[in-house]
């Protein structure tokens, strides 16, 4: 790991887009400072473009991806496949953090994946509790609750004002997906 002093954990939710982009942002200002960067998707199975663009950074970064294919629907009760794939992920987290594999490390979609009751408040909660000096952790997701929110150093909440899809413009690819 470098030296990057404490490390933070920083939250990006809302229910504008933007979450996952900021995070993917970061990876790469980290990567040009030659810190090592791990991401992990909750419910993202699909390809989107960043998994293309990763190998370009040198082994900087590294993405994995835990779900299905489609991305995950809200069910109640939630799917078991979909539960599983999150639990697996939250201990590929626990096994980055705990083995100091990068400088920072990302959750992408882990509070969505709360707010589908894929995983429970508690276990992020103590999963960022976790976190050791000198790494920074980014969290993205909407729904971040207030205790999630006390538990971080720095949230950014990204808000819809406009947004092209509900005038029926699909995702594209290298700016949506």
């Amino acid at each position: 790991m470098s030296d990057i002093g404490k490390g933070y954990v920083q939250i990006y939710t809302g229910d504008g887009k933007g979450k996952t982009t900021a995070a993917l942002g970061l990876a790469l200002r980290a990567a040009g400072c030659g810190l090592k960067v791990c991401i992990v998707q909750f419910m993202k199975g699909r390809h989107y473009s960043e998994l293309d663009s990763v190998p370009m950074l040198r082994g900087l970064v590294t993405i994995e991806q835990y779900g299905h294919p489609t991305f995950c629907r809200f069910t109640d009760p939630p799917d078991p496949g979909e539960v599983e794939r999150a639990h697996e992920a939250l201990g590929r987290l626990a096994a980055l953090m705990e083995s100091k594999a990068c400088d920072v490390l990302i959750a992408d979609e882990i509070i969505t994946a709360m707010k589908f009751s894929l995983l429970t408040e508690d276990e992020i909660l103590a999963f960022i509790g976790r976190k050791p000096y000198g790494m920074e952790l980014i969290l993205t997701g909407r729904g971040a609750t207030p205790a999630l929110i006390d538990a971080a150093d720095l949230v950014t909440e990204m808000r819809e004002v406009k947004h092209y899809y509900l005038q029926g413009i699909q995702a594209r690819c290298g700016i949506e997906s």
